[in-house]
């Protein structure tokens, strides 16, 4: 990756956490955007399923299985925000190693 790459499309990596689909539409050609798109829809992916699992298990779910998952889906979410900020291209932990969008 070139850091002009990842100079000139900083704010589109951070978009990428909010709306993972920005990246794709504003920068498509930029493989630091892609990555970090990749990264927000991974954590999307994350969050909906910590949702789901959580509201569906009865008491485990909703005293142990929603907290966790909240935080977890927060502290990445600053994760990912700060990697961008910084220009690296580093993973997510236990989700980011996975590439949906190439």
């Amino acid at each position: 990756m070139a850091s002009s790459d990842a100079e000139q499309n900083k704010v589109m990596a951070i978009l990428a956490y909010v709306l993972f689909f920005i990246p794709l539409l504003a920068a498509p050609k930029s493989a630091f955007a892609k990555y970090h798109a990749n990264q927000g829809l991974l954590l999307l992916i994350f969050a909906i399923a910590v949702q789901v699992i959580g509201g569906v298990v009865p008491f485990l779910g909703w005293f142990l299985i929603l907290p966790i998952g909240n935080i977890a889906v927060l502290v990445f979410f600053v994760m990912g925000i700060i990697n961008a900020s910084n220009g690296a291209m580093k993973p997510l932990p236990l989700i980011g190693g996975f590439t949906l969008i190439k």
